[in-house]
C-alpha cells in the first residue's frame, strides 16, 4: 500500500474513531474464520463494525493528537494482530458480545478499549461486559421510581379506609337506610 492509501485508511479509521461510542482492541490471532464470521455476525446485531487494524497506520492516526492522549498511549502498547470493534450503539451491548466471545474462544483476547476518548483496560471492558443491558438498567430505575410513589397511593388508601370508607362504603349506606 503507498503512502497515500495509507493517509485515506487513516482518516476513515480516525472518522471510526471519533464517531465510535466505544472502540474494543482485541487480538484474533488463531480465531477460525468461521469463528470470526460468527462474532462479526452478532456485533453487527449491536451497530458494531469490526476492522483489523494496521498497528503502524494506527500509530499515524493518534500521532497528532486529535483523538486523545489514551489512544495515543493504546496504539503506542499494541503489538500483534489487532481487530478493532467500533461501537455506535451500546457500549455495553458490545463489550457483552465481546466478552462473550472471548470466554467462548480462547483465541480471541480482548486488549483494551476506549470509552468516549478514555482508557478503557482489559478488565473493565469484561465488566462493562457483564452490566445488564440497557432496557433491563432503565426498567430497574423505572422500578425505584415507582415505588414511593406506590407506597403513597397505598398510605393514603389505608388513610381512607380507617376514616370509615370513603366512595366505597357509601352506596352500601345509603342501601341500608332504605
Amino acid at each position: 500500500m503507498d503512502r497515500s492509501g495509507k493517509e485515506a485508511l487513516g482518516a476513515e479509521l480516525k472518522d471510526k474513531f471519533l464517531k465510535a461510542k466505544v472502540a474494543i482492541f482485541a487480538d484474533y490471532k488463531g480465531l477460525k474464520a468461521s469463528e470470526a464470521d460468527d462474532f462479526r455476525k452478532a456485533l453487527r446485531a449491536q451497530k458494531t463494525e469490526v476492522k483489523v487494524l494496521k498497528n503502524n497506520i494506527g500509530r499515524l492516526i493518534t500521532k497528532d493528537g486529535a483523538l486523545g492522549e489514551d489512544a495515543k498511549q493504546i496504539m503506542d502498547r499494541m503489538v500483534g494482530p489487532t481487530l478493532v470493534a467500533f461501537s455506535y450503539g451500546d457500549p455495553a451491548a458490545t463489550a457483552k458480545v465481546v466478552s462473550t466471545f472471548a470466554k467462548t474462544y480462547e483465541a480471541l483476547k480482548i486488549k483494551d478499549g476506549l470509552l468516549d476518548g478514555k482508557l478503557l483496560p482489559s478488565a473493565q471492558v469484561i465488566e462493562l461486559g457483564d452490566l445488564p443491558s440497557r432496557e433491563v438498567l432503565l426498567g430497574k430505575l423505572l422500578s425505584v421510581f415507582n415505588g414511593p410513589i406506590a407506597a403513597f397511593v397505598r398510605l393514603l388508601d389505608a388513610v381512607e379506609k380507617k376514616k370509615g370508607g370513603g366512595a366505597e362504603s357509601a352506596p352500601a349506606a345509603e342501601g341500608a337506610q332504605q
